[in-house]
């Protein structure tokens, strides 16, 4: 029997998109040995197809492109409102590479860029360099991994290694590598360093399964997470965004009970808390873009250009999950997204 479903779709990175300025640059080189079978077609800058209009961010959700460019304007750039500090005054972020592997429906992604497609920053080294400008007036705190999962894309460009690397070898300045990955077998691999954090965004079961798709499961992000505190690296838990569903306490009872089942929350190295919370302007875009989305399409409040749980909700939300944390932790090693508690 012939099956009337047809595959409209590419496989993913079957189409790459190649600046001709570093189509001689060595990682893109080493980029392209590992996907040899791939179409790849050279362009003069990446926003010709990155920004190009009316693109469907679905559509290339189930087949993403990849585009090899040089980052011209630096990518290193102070901490934005809505994310966490954790203490640090000199709070950066750092994008090396644009979009992610995976597919969460309330990702932020989906409303700052125009398209699904993923672009790699080969130049790295020239982000080194302003880094490096940077340490010589101040330590520094710089997340790595917030427009990207840089461990989900390990096996392409090895940014994990560089950056852990660099890091080592500067003493001023201290890294997180945000992830959902499950890749455990890198930190068994790369030298730990107490300045290399590893952050991984825990989130119920039903949560994970209904909107971040493409994801390690929570149970396998943990057992990542285990590997890399056996290994000597701090390790972050993020509950954080908190989705709110029908059912959330029993949902957010049953994760923490879970996580401290398999991790020893003294081994910690802290964690953080804050519900969904997103600019108006990205979400905006992702009600265009995502109309069927539950979690996109929820009646939030609007607070000062970003969209919010209502306030009852949000504080619920927020200090259920505190209260079960101080129950294996100090509050210091607790961290909410507006304030340390």
């Amino acid at each position: 029997m012939i099956s009337s479903k047809i595959d409209y779709y590419n496989a993913a990175f079957s189409h790459i998109y190649v600046e001709k300025q570093i189509k001689d640059h060595q990682r893109t080189k080493e980029i392209l040995k590992k996907l040899p079978d791939a179409r790849v077609i050279e362009i003069d800058h990446y926003k010709d197809v990155f920004c190009r209009r009316k693109q469907s961010i679905v559509a290339q959700n189930k087949a993403k492109a990849l585009i090899l460019a040089k980052n011209q304007n630096g990518c290193i750039y102070e901490g934005a409102p809505v994310c966490q500090n954790f203490g640090n005054d000199n709070f950066y972020y750092c994008s090396c590479m644009m979009n992610c592997l995976f597919d969460c429906e309330y990702c932020y992604l989906k409303g700052m860029y125009p398209s699904a497609n993923i672009v790699v920053f080969v130049n790295i080294e020239d982000t080194f360099s302003e880094l490096e400008e940077l340490l010589r007036e101040k330590k520094i705190y710089l997340c790595v991994s917030y427009d990207a999962d840089l461990t989900a894309c390990e096996w392409l460009c090895g940014y994990v290694k560089e950056w852990i690397d660099f890091t080592v070898a500067h003493e001023n300045l201290t890294i997180e590598i945000r992830t959902k990955s499950a890749r455990y077998d890198l930190w068994e691999k790369y030298p730990a360093c107490e300045r290399v954090i590893l952050a991984y965004t825990i989130s119920p079961e039903k949560i994970a399964s209904s909107y971040e798709h493409n994801t390690a499961s929570p149970a396998e992000r943990l057992k990542a997470a285990k590997k890399a505190m056996d290994s000597g690296f701090p390790v972050r838990l993020c509950f954080d965004p908190m989705i709110y569903c029908r059912d959330w306490k029993n949902e957010y009872k049953k994760m923490i009970e879970d996580v401290f089942s398999k991790l020893d929350a003294k081994q910690l190295w802290d964690v953080s808390v804050g519900t969904f919370r997103i600019s108006q302007d990205y979400l905006k875009k992702m009600r265009k873009d995502l109309n069927g989305s539950a979690v996109v399409n929820f009646p939030y409040e609007n607070i000062g250009g970003y969209y919010q749980y209502p306030e009852k909700i949000r504080c619920d939300m927020e200090n259920m999950l505190v209260e079960l944390l101080k129950k294996y932790m100090p509050k210091e090693k607790i961290f909410t997204w507006k304030k340390m508690l």
